[in-house]
């Protein structure tokens, strides 16, 4: 399933595409697909597929095509302090990108039916959460996983605000599914052949939307013990964050806050601290926004072409009428001396074209000189970790400062 819009060059260049197929909305979930390279996903001798809109397997290792999980991310309606249950969590990646919504008051718990895929999924979230750069820049919401079959899961266990299953349901399973969300809450899933969203609005009551048609592989039915009976998963814990992990969000979070504060006191009003705020938040793709050298266009040069043709027929000599009538003659030279006049006129436009293009010449040609000179214009400018800087610069022991960084190299 896939192929809705075309590949791009690289993680920002396939969020672009999937922007103007209007299957990302919303500026919150723009954010969370710029934060995390797909590409960072896949096994590197497949990296160069990454950036296509189609779904990729190798083995157990599975991800759903771009287009599938950013209508998924728009459906889900994801905010902050939500839960969030993920059945066939697979690598990870949607957990990862839900979990930079959810903040670190969420709740971020998948179910996958492969041990090895889980080793995967801990693997890259460990790479992205020690390497990525986009990490400093948001509140997350690290995500816990469990081996079994989604279908195990016991009809008494805890129900969430938010449920995508990432695998085909069968209409049997509609109502066991229904029944892992809250009152208020979504579930999203593949249902007969459609992307289906369905909102719980009561204890028995609830509302379906059809998104898309899709394709999945149907859930794996769960095999039977030896008693008949299928075997119970339990779903990951509740753990409660330690007064050391709580008060590593609130320095980060008091840090963040202030730091945004004074970048924004110190660049209002200018066009150049928007495109810079942008990415700081992860929206623009190229970070700061840096020079570049303008393209200027070479106008013709028409009026010069229009005064040679008036001037030659102003001095051919005035046609005189069959009687010749010495009226029709001053008649002429009348006209003769109207085109003089405009052929003037048409002239010192002329020589004005050909300054005003001369002066951009060489306009151009010291950017050019400039360019060569500074290697500057044509560069991207690399951002600053702003938090990462003011961590560092803080009068704390430096194991109390790394704990602060979650040991992060970069």
């Amino acid at each position: 399933m896939g192929g809705a819009v075309s590949a791009g060059e690289d993680n920002d260049d396939l969020i672009d595409n999937l922007k103007e197929a209007y299957y990302i909305r919303s500026d919150l979930v723009e954010r969370a697909f710029r934060a995390i390279d797909r590409a960072d996903y896949y096994l590197d001798e497949y990296r160069e597929n990454a950036y296509k809109d189609l779904a990729w397997r190798h083995g157990n290792i599975h991800l759903s095509a771009p287009c599938i999980y950013s209508e998924v991310m728009e459906a889900l309606d994801l905010h902050p302090r939500l839960s969030f249950l993920n059945l066939g969590s697979g690598t990870g990646y949607l957990s990862t990108m839900v979990g930079l919504i959810l903040g670190p008051f969420g709740v971020n718990h998948g179910v996958e039916l492969h041990a090895d895929v889980i080793e995967y999924a801990y693997q890259k979230l460990d790479s992205f959460i020690k390497t990525s750069d986009s990490f400093d820049k948001f509140e997350f919401c690290e995500p816990s996983f469990v081996v079994g079959n989604c279908l195990e899961i016991p009809p008494e266990s805890r129900q969430y605000d938010r449920v995508y299953c990432g695998a085909g349901v069968q209409k049997d399973h509609e109502d066991y599914m229904k029944n892992l969300i809250k009152v208020g809450g979504i579930l999203v899933m593949p249902l007969e052949e459609k992307l289906t969203k369905i909102t719980r609005t009561g204890p028995n009551s609830w509302e379906t939307k059809k998104i898309i048609s899709v394709s999945f592989a149907p859930l794996v039915l769960p095999k039977l013990n030896i008693n008949g009976k299928p075997k119970a998963v339990p779903l990951p814990k509740y753990e409660v964050q330690t007064l050391q992990e709580l008060a590593r969000f609130c320095i980060r979070h008091t840090l963040q806050v202030t730091t945004d504060r004074e970048s924004q006191s110190q660049t209002r009003g200018s066009s150049f601290s928007v495109g810079r705020g942008l990415a700081v938040a992860g929206l623009h793709k190229y970070g700061p926004r840096f020079k570049r050298r303008r393209v200027h266009r070479r106008r013709c040069n028409a009026p010069v072409l229009a005064t040679h043709q008036v001037v030659g027929s102003s001095m051919s000599p005035a046609s005189l009428d069959s009687n010749n009538n010495q009226g029709g003659r001053m008649e002429d030279e009348e006209e003769a001396r109207r085109e003089m006049r405009g052929s003037r006129r048409l002239g010192r436009g002329s020589r004005a074209v050909m300054v005003e293009e001369e002066m951009v010449e060489e306009e151009a040609e010291e950017e050019q000189e400039e360019e060569k000179e500074t290697g500057e214009l044509l560069r991207v400018q690399p951002a600053i970790n702003v938090l990462r800087e003011r961590i560092l610069g803080l009068p704390l022991p430096e194991p109390l400062k790394r704990f602060l960084l979650y040991y992060r190299n970069k």
